[in-house]
């Protein structure tokens, strides 16, 4: 048996049958190296340690969590790496796939690991807070499109999948949850200076209720200023606009 921690989130997903469309989802890509973060109690762990061919590692900061699992499935041992996700080097060399039921209080610096590893993460299918998932996968003009939506979009397409009821959880969070898949784009975007474009999107979402003139005026030179785009607000520039406006930073 284990106990449930809330100083790391622990919302243990129990619903077989969300286990099972979850599994069912994440095998409709193929993938040779896969990485579960924080495994937990187990419920995506027990069906993932036994695909045929994958590689399989887990990354899990509870101690507890780890004991139960060798206890339980003893095949995971020397599979588990006892660190938190924020910490962690790369887990394989080449291309792998991320999946989890991620805990919320650490989600959206999950994603920015995510993009740390981006030349090799070949996909992701995550459970998180249902208003994360949103801001993830919303356009332009949407009142949640944010820093987020224009950082992970910028490389990768993502697919809103599905919700997930409260009471598939133990204990139940308070919040609802959904699930996303990230996928490479096809086609990247041809960003030439990701320092810049980082920086640029954070600034102006920082101050998204200002002009974008107003929001990063330090970034650019006064000749740059003067074009119409500046007169639009942060949420109604597309991935695009800030890839091509990064170029022109000074």
């Amino acid at each position: 048996m284990y106990t449930l921690k809330k100083s790391l989130g622990q919302h243990f997903l129990r619903d077989e049958n969300m286990v099972l469309r979850i599994i069912a989802a994440l095998r409709e890509r193929s993938f040779l190296q896969l990485l579960e973060v924080g495994p937990g109690g187990g419920a995506l762990t027990r069906h993932l340690i036994h695909l045929p061919g994958v590689a399989f590692k887990a990354i899990e900061l509870d101690e507890e969590k780890i004991r139960f699992l060798e206890n339980t499935w003893p095949e995971i041992k020397g599979k588990v790496i006892h660190q938190s996700i924020l910490d962690a080097y790369q887990p394989f060399e080449g291309k792998f796939t991320v999946v989890g039921n991620f805990p919320y209080n650490i989600s959206s610096q999950i994603l920015f690991k995510i993009l740390d590893w981006k030349k090799d993460v070949e996909g992701m299918l995550g459970m998180f807070q249902k208003e994360v998932a949103q801001r993830i996968a919303s356009k332009p003009g949407n009142k949640v499109y944010g820093i987020l939506s224009v950082l992970v979009q910028a490389f990768f397409e993502v697919d809103y999948l599905f919700e997930v009821h409260e009471q598939c959880f133990t204990p139940p969070p308070k919040v609802k949850s959904a699930v996303i898949r990230l996928t490479p784009k096809a086609e990247p975007l041809q960003i030439h200076n990701e320092k810049h474009f980082f920086l640029l999107v954070k600034t102006a979402f920082n101050q998204r209720r200002k002009t974008l003139r107003n929001a990063v005026r330090n970034l650019f030179d006064e000749e740059t200023l003067k074009k119409p785009i500046f007169d639009k607000r942060a949420e109604q520039l597309s991935v695009a606009d800030f890839v091509a406006l990064g170029d022109m930073m000074k």
